[in-house]
């Protein structure tokens, strides 16, 4: 009797401790409230990760702009987005993984009455120059996209903006956004910003660039607004765009999963024995013709060559070049931008006519000494490589649109969506698509969710692009 009065005691003792029986079910493990940087951090290598993957049911981008081809599967090179959900997994990591904590993590800063006016302003810009980045992805990639109803739980059937005036809209926000930063009081702390570490001043130069980077991609459509935003990135006063390699939007990634550097986990070498990529032939052929000093760390070698597989028919992987042990280490970096990209994008705005500074021959060769030093060339290299008549800028086959497209299109390896978006504006190098009635992809389909959830307003997006089609252009692919 005596042990059931207690045990009888300790029941009531412990049900007068909760107010229902829905807090014995509490996890004490799992958070309930997510700090703003944790979110910004997680959507920052989230977009990093998806942009960076060579996984064929996410990014086949690489085989757009034929840098990579495969061994044995045909359909991704030759073009198929339809038998793997290969835009629903862009599309759905875009919206869910990176918009839709950015967001939330903005509405933390906002709220947070701890942070000083500074403070809170900078990590209000951080945020704001991401969602543009992500957002620009979106309609880079697939044209008319949900925004002004976007990311809002309560509404499953958004309605599609029109894409040019959605870029619009993001061109402002990011004007807004680079303006407000103030490079001498901190932003998210170090630990939390894994591109530049606390940098304000990197992250005012890395906005800058973006806003000199997006407005050259409308510049064949909106000239005037191009030329508004190219000269404002670069003017002194702004705080100027990335002038070195060491001020690269860089995504540094650590050993093992899951925060290994993807390609990693994709190709042959520390975590995976895949053998399912070589290195195209369309640009090995191109940088053997010109005696590339980046070869080596682009590409294995076989028997002391380089030789890249024939795009988009099948290739014997021991006899073929593929990813350098360099891309495959779980630790080599990803870029969001870099010094290279932003001198190419300089020569080309000195050619449209605008006030950048510089000729278009010097930051011309300034893209190219900057990416051959950054992947461990000499400047010395540089400046013998740039000596050649296939690569000086006065002599290289070519207009400028040419000279720029093909160098930058050899800059960008490992980087395949900016690849593409470059090669869609400049259409430039050639490139042939391995069947004679294929089209090489200007944009990738929607997905299927979107079809079969949101039919109406996917069907209505569709018709005023001009079709659900790989081959339909968008609205700054004048050319």
């Amino acid at each position: 009797m005596k042990k059931l009065i207690i045990c009888l005691f300790s029941l009531v003792f412990m049900a007068s401790c909760v107010d229902d029986l829905d807090e014995y079910n509490f996890d004490q493990k799992k958070a309930t409230i997510v700090p703003a940087v944790t979110l910004f951090t997680g959507a920052t290598k989230n977009l990093t990760d998806v942009l960076t993957t060579p996984n064929v049911n996410t990014n086949n981008y690489r085989f757009y702009v034929q840098h990579w081809t495969s061994t044995q599967y045909l359909d991704e090179p030759r073009y198929n987005m339809t038998s793997r959900t290969i835009p629903q997994s862009m599309w759905t990591t875009l919206y869910r993984d990176v918009l839709n904590d950015l967001k939330e993590a903005k509405k933390l800063v906002e709220a947070d009455q701890t942070l000083t006016e500074g403070v809170k302003k900078n990590q209000i810009a951080q945020i704001e120059i991401m969602q543009v980045y992500t957002w620009s992805v979106l309609v880079n990639t697939f044209g008319d996209v949900p925004y002004t109803e976007a990311l809002d739980p309560l509404n499953a059937l958004p309605v599609y903006d029109d894409a040019q005036t959605v870029y619009n809209d993001i061109l402002t926000r990011l004007d807004a956004a680079v303006a407000q930063i103030d490079p001498k009081a901190n932003g998210f702390a170090k630990s939390g910003d894994i591109l530049y570490a606390g940098s304000m001043a990197n992250w005012l130069k890395f906005g800058n660039s973006l806003k000199l980077k997006l407005g050259m991609v409308i510049a064949d459509v909106d000239n005037t607004r191009a030329k508004a935003l190219a000269e404002s990135a670069t003017a002194a006063s702004s705080g100027g765009v990335i002038s070195s390699n060491a001020q690269n939007a860089a995504f540094e990634y650590l050993p093992a999963p899951p925060n290994n550097n993807p390609i990693s986990s994709n190709v042959k070498g520390p975590l995976s024995t895949r053998e399912d990529y070589v290195a195209a032939n369309t640009l090995v052929d191109v940088m053997n013709n010109l005696n590339d000093p980046r070869r080596s760390a682009y590409f294995t070698s076989v028997g002391g060559a380089f030789v890249g597989g024939k795009y988009g028919f099948p290739n014997d992987f021991a006899t073929h070049s593929t990813a350098s042990a360099k891309i495959a280490d779980p630790t080599f970096e990803a870029m969001l931008l870099d010094y290279a990209e932003v001198e190419f994008l300089l020569a080309e705005a000195v050619e449209r006519g605008y006030n950048v500074g510089g000729t278009a021959a010097e930051h011309y060769n300034a893209g190219v000494t900057a990416s051959i030093t950054y992947w461990g060339g000499t400047a010395a290299q540089a400046s013998a490589y740039l000596a050649q008549p296939g690569v000086n800028y006065q002599s290289a086959p070519g207009d400028w649109r040419q000279k720029i497209g093909k160098q930058e299109w050899i800059a960008l390896y490992n980087r395949g969506y900016d690849a593409w978006v470059t090669w869609r504006r400049l259409d430039a190098p050639t490139l042939t698509p391995p069947v004679a009635d294929l089209i090489v992809p200007t944009r990738l389909i929607y997905p299927v969710n979107e079809q079969t959830l949101n039919p109406a307003n996917n069907a209505s997006a569709a018709t005023e692009i001009g079709g659900d089609k790989s081959s339909t252009k968008l609205f700054w692919d004048k050319f």
